[in-house]
C-alpha cells in the first residue's frame, strides 16, 4: 500500500542519516473512508485522483508538525512509501480526516519511492501557515485563507537517492 507521511526537514535528514523512521506512525492512504467520502462528492474518482488527495492531507498535516518542530525549515515535506496493507491500520473517527491511518511498522528508507518538499518561493507562505494552521482547523477563514496561500504552492518530487542532496541546498 502507498502511504503518504508527513514530515519535515528534520524528519528527512533522521531518514538519510538512520536510514529509518521509527513506529508507529499517522500516515494518509488511500483508506476505505478516503473512498467513500469522494464517492459522496466525486463518484468517478480514480485511484490516481485519491493518492493526490491523500498527498495533499499529508502536506497540510506537515504544517503542524512545523508548528512543534522550530528548528525545520519552513517547508512542507512528505514521504511516498509502500508498506505492506497488514501494517496499516485507517482511522475510521469522524473527527480526523477520512485518509489518516497508523502504520505499526517502521518506514526504511528502502521502503520510500520519493520524497515531496516545497521550493524557497513557499517558504514565507509556509511560515504564515504554520503559525495559524491550528486556527484553521478550528474553523477560522482568516487562518484557512493564509494555510490556503501555503497549499497553493505544488511540492517538488524527488527520488529516494536526491533527498540527502536537496537538504543540503537548503
Amino acid at each position: 500500500m502507498r502511504v503518504y507521511l508527513p514530515a519535515t526537514t528534520t524528519v528527512l535528514r533522521t531518514l538519510v542519516d538512520e536510514g529509518r523512521l521509527p513506529a508507529p506512525q499517522t500516515v494518509f492512504a488511500v483508506t476505505p473512508q478516503l473512498r467513500q467520502f469522494y464517492a459522496v462528492s466525486e463518484a468517478g474518482a480514480e485511484t490516481e485522483e485519491l493518492e493526490y488527495a491523500a498527498l495533499l492531507a499529508a502536506a497540510r498535516a506537515s504544517l503542524r508538525l512545523l508548528d512543534l518542530d522550530p528548528m525545520a525549515v519552513r517547508r512542507r515535506a512528505v514521504l511516498a512509501a509502500d508498506v505492506p496493507d497488514a501494517a496499516v491500520t485507517p482511522m475510521d473517527d469522524p473527527h480526523v480526516d477520512p485518509g489518516a491511518a497508523r502504520l505499526e511498522r517502521e518506514i526504511t528508507l528502502a521502503d520510500v519511492a520519493s520524497a515531496h518538499l516545497d521550493d524557497a518561493d513557499a517558504e514565507d507562505d509556509v511560515r504564515a501557515a504554520v503559525n495559524v494552521v491550528l486556527e484553521a482547523d478550528l474553523g477560522s477563514e482568516d487562518a484557512q485563507f493564509v494555510v490556503d496561500q501555503a497549499e497553493g504552492h505544488e511540492l517538488g518530487w524527488y527520488a529516494t537517492q536526491e533527498i540527502g542532496s536537496a537538504l543540503e541546498l537548503l
